[in-house]
């Protein structure tokens, strides 16, 4: 007998396949093979539902022989008459046509009789086409009935009937090895493995009805019905959810014996700002606002996840954070993905501050200092210097706050904004510079679904703005379908010089730079499919730089408009956004830098070109530049993408509702779950396995309950020790940065 942790070589042995198991399919340890599930079953007692065929797919069916020929002929090498038989295979869709040769005629008149009409088996090859047939080429088959086939003269006959069950496992394969083969190995593998341990432990299994790990593996590999996979599958992802859950778990009691200074006040300073509002707080604000103030209270960091819609507010929300921080003799820092947004953040906060953003002989408020990359040494001097002895309480900043020379006196609360621009180093690089634990309070107007919430940010207080401030208008945003309407484009450009004949400004965004050059990060935006292919025709891409000639030659002839990408020079970028701010610029033309952060009041129009480019949280995030001024906002998305294709129904998503948290479902739906948890959030931590966050919430909402269990009354797992193993495996790895700081 041998454990699940033995070399894979254990039950392969020396077979010619060994390699193609250890390096095809990665599998090193006799557990790694029995977790290596099947992808989907095929049914042998019906003909399998095939939707459509593509050239190159590798195909396992049941299917039906609905006709065999044999045609006879002479060897052209030969001279001598041979014979071929071709076939027509049914499925419950498109007919395949295959082809046997055979040296001997005697052979091929045997395959005939073997390859009646009517016959049923278990068919796979590789899909091609000739003259607009479709054909399954090198054919491997075991057929229905024919238990006494292995009489030497059936080579294709890899398996025997015996072993076909009633759901038959399709196994995910590596070239040159067949779901037979990993079906025969997993069996083997399941008859001499000793001990099966137990992860998830007999409570929990009882509680939430949860079936053995044994049991599980048998009936994932081989099933009697569709209810044995069903529970199987749950058993996993409930294990994994577990493991999970318990990690962040864990997180969240070790974050608690952290010490951190409590920051309760003492300043008048939040007082102040608050009476010079011009505007009440929404519901959500003053509530998720008291909810900071408990947490900078506590002896222990606060870890919160503010997330909100775009333009419901969150900025001020951190600012009175801030100003606790400052009111308590520390600090606040905002670490802001770009210039463009650190730029106006530093400005809507001293806008917001007044003369309360003073310093020095300003004692009555605090100093707000900018600091990014692209300022020189001797105007880094003063801020740098005034970081240290504390007269500046808040600085905001790009990346450059994470050098070794930024240095601070009491640095209390980090703000990280649009915080998934950030990895694990980048965010610790800050918090580091803290002589005690800061509290942390982490942004994103992007919606997270509540599941992936729950999975990816698990360690984290979450806190949702659902309501929009007074005075933020609807956005109607319309789709410009232009591959069956090109006529319409004259129409984008004739409703963007309407709005300007209003008072108003424009966006016009595009989603490449010049030529072949497109703005850093771009394509991280566009949406593909597992083998990386972008989901939309690539076609004729528009540029920020031809696209603002164009207009200002022709359409938009006689308006302002201005330009604004990525590689322009900093104090460039700067003067542009304050000119299109101060209503000098009628429209901008610009790349996604004005994504998140941009507030100019006054812009009331977008027009995203090649739109299917862009993913749906990025879509909805640029029109969300737009009706921040109380006036109705317009979208339009103008793309080539055919009816029907995923990128069209990806902007018919976005076309269809305002509402940012459905669209992050239809997010998650459409994109692979490891994009959606990105891979600067993990360093190398893994994707999920088994678990799918928006299929799987039930799961993950009882592995959250039964983690919390199991620590209130076992806190250090000495009752579970296979699932202590597993987590304390997890909290050794890169894994455990990432859900430590995330």
């Amino acid at each position: 007998m041998i454990a699940l942790d033995s070399p894979v070589g254990a039950v392969l042995g020396a077979s010619k396949s060994a390699e193609k198991f250890t390096k095809g399919l990665g599998l090193s340890t006799v557990g790694d093979l029995l977790r290596h599930f099947p992808r989907r079953y095929l049914n042998t007692a019906d003909l399998t539902k095939v939707d459509e065929l593509r050239e190159g797919d590798y195909l396992t069916v049941v299917g039906e022989i609905v006709r065999s020929e044999v045609k006879e002929y002479t060897d052209r090498r030969t001279g001598r008459r041979a014979a071929r038989l071709e076939t027509v295979l049914g499925t419950d869709g498109p007919r395949l046509q295959m082809t046997f040769f055979a040296k001997n005629p005697r052979v091929t008149h045997w395959q005939a009789r073997r390859l009646a009409s009517g016959t049923r088996g278990v068919f796979m090859g590789k899909v091609g086409s000739f003259r607009g047939t479709w054909q399954l080429t090198n054919p491997q088959l075991v057929l229905f009935g024919d238990a006494d086939a292995d009489d030497g003269e059936a080579a294709e006959a890899m398996m025997t009937v015996e072993e076909l069950t009633a759901l038959f496992p399709i196994y995910p394969l590596t070239a040159g090895l067949e779901s037979w083969e990993v079906m025969r190995a997993v069996r083997f593998a399941r008859t001499v493995v000793d001990e099966v341990p137990e992860v998830v432990p007999e409570s929990i299994r009882t509680s939430y009805g949860v079936i053995g790990a044994r049991e599980a593996f048998d009936w994932i590999h081989a099933p009697d019905d569709w209810a044995q996979v069903k529970a199987a599958q749950r058993r996993f992802r409930f294990e994994e959810a577990l493991v999970l859950q318990t990690v962040l778990a864990r997180r969240r009691q070790f974050a608690r014996t952290i010490g951190a200074v409590p920051r309760t006040g003492g300043g008048d300073l939040l007082a102040r700002f608050d009476e010079r509002l011009p505007f009440a707080l929404t519901v959500g604000q003053d509530s998720i606002g008291a909810d900071i103030e408990r947490d900078l209270a506590q002896p222990h960091p606060m870890n919160r996840l503010l997330q909100g819609e775009v333009g419901s507010g969150k900025t001020v929300v951190a600012l009175r954070a801030m100003l606790r921080v400052v009111d308590s003799g520390g600090q606040a820092a905002l670490l802001a993905p770009t210039e463009v947004l650190a730029q106006q953040h530093y400005r809507s906060i001293t806008a917001m501050l007044g003369d309360l953003a003073g310093g020095g002989l300003f004692s009555d408020g605090t100093g707000v200092e900018l600091l990014t990359g692209s300022m020189t040494k001797s105007q880094r001097t003063g801020p740098l210097s005034r970081l240290v002895t504390g007269e500046a309480g808040i600085v905001v900043g790009t990346h450059a706050l994470l050098e070794d020379q930024v240095q601070f006196f009491d640095l209390g609360l980090v703000v990280v904004d649009e915080q998934h621009r950030f990895g694990v180093e980048q965010r610790a690089a800050l918090t580091d510079k803290a002589g005690t634990p800061p509290h942390v309070l982490v942004m994103t107007a992007t919606p997270i679904p509540r599941t992936v919430a729950m999975t990816v940010f698990g360690d984290l207080e979450v806190s949702t703005l659902t309501e929009l401030p007074a005075g933020r208008a609807p956005i109607q945003t319309s789709l410009v379908p232009l591959a069956e309407h090109p006529q319409w484009q004259g129409r984008v450009w004739e409703r963007v010089r309407e709005e300007v004949a209003k008072g108003s400004q424009a966006y016009v965004v595009a989603p490449r730079i010049s030529g072949d050059e497109h703005e850093q990060g771009e394509s991280d935006a566009v949406d593909r499919d597992e083998e990386g292919n972008v989901l939309a025709t690539p076609g004729s891409l528009s540029a920020v730089v031809d696209v603002a000639e164009q207009l200002a030659d022709g359409p938009l002839h006689g308006l302002r408009v201005g330009l604004l990408h990525g590689k322009l020079p900093p104090d460039e970028k700067d003067r542009t956004m304050r000119a299109f701010a101060a209503g000098e610029i009628d429209v901008l033309v610009s790349t996604t830098v004005i994504e998140v952060g941009v507030d100019v009041a006054n812009a009331t129009a977008m027009v995203i070109l090649d739109a299917d480019r862009f993913g749906v949280s990025q879509l909805h995030q640029l029109r969300g530049r737009v009706g921040r001024g109380g006036l109705p906002g317009l979208c339009l998305l103008v793309t080539h993408a055919e009816l029907g294709s995923p990128a069209r129904a990806r902007l018919e998503a976005v076309a269809g509702t305002n509402d940012g948290f459905a669209l992050s479902q239809v997010d998650l739906e459409l994109r692979r779950e490891g994009d959606i948890l990105g891979a600067s959030q993990s360093g190398r931590f893994s994707s999920l396995q088994n678990l799918r966050v928006l299929r799987d919430e039930r799961t993950i909402v009882d592995a959250r309950a039964a983690a919390a269990t199991l620590l209130d009354n076992d806190p250090d797992l000495a009752g579970a020790p296979e699932l202590a193993h597993m987590v304390g495996e997890i909290e050794r790895t890169e894994g455990a940065q990432f859900l430590e700081r995330s």
